[in-house]
């Protein structure tokens, strides 16, 4: 009995921000992992490719630079590092994302977000605090003017 169903290169997968209508954007992808809903997990979570989950994770999710689905039917209870995250379902636990985090109408949160950008929609259940990683932004050019000596000798 495997633990991980390695999906197809046909097969959709959550990625991205979350539309209005409440379901995750798909998007195909060569590689992606599903824990199934019958799954329990306990311990530290690590992968290399993007993951959905739709079973019971307790313990750590390491996910950098992957991303991360919750499905509709997952319970986390752990501490998620992931390049970007989409919660449809709930979510105990530290949420950290170098990119998005979105949080659907069907998602419950109850832990602290640290990301780049948040999608929340209407409906969605938050508990905690947002800390919003600060992007570098480009350096403008100087607007004061350029001073020139223009004497003759």
């Amino acid at each position: 009995m495997a633990l991980f169903n390695k999906a197809d290169d046909d097969d959709l997968h959550d990625i991205g921000t979350a539309p209005k209508s409440g379901q995750a954007r798909l998007l195909r992808s060569k590689s992606v992992s599903v824990i199934g809903p019958t799954l329990v997990f306990k311990g530290e979570l690590s992968a290399d490719e993007d993951l959905i989950i739709e079973g019971q994770i307790e313990g750590t999710i390491a996910h950098h630079k992957k991303h991360l689905t919750v499905g509709e039917q997952g319970r986390v209870m752990a501490n998620i590092h992931a390049s970007s995250v989409i919660v449809l379902g709930k979510v105990v636990g530290d949420i950290h994302s170098e990119s998005i985090v979105s949080l659907t109408k069907s998602s419950d949160v109850k832990g602290n977000i640290y990301c780049a950008r948040i999608s929340m929609e209407d409906g969605a259940l938050f508990q905690g605090n947002i800390d919003m990683i600060a992007r570098e932004e480009p350096q403008e050019a100087s607007l004061e003017p350029v001073q020139t000596d223009i004497s003759s000798p």
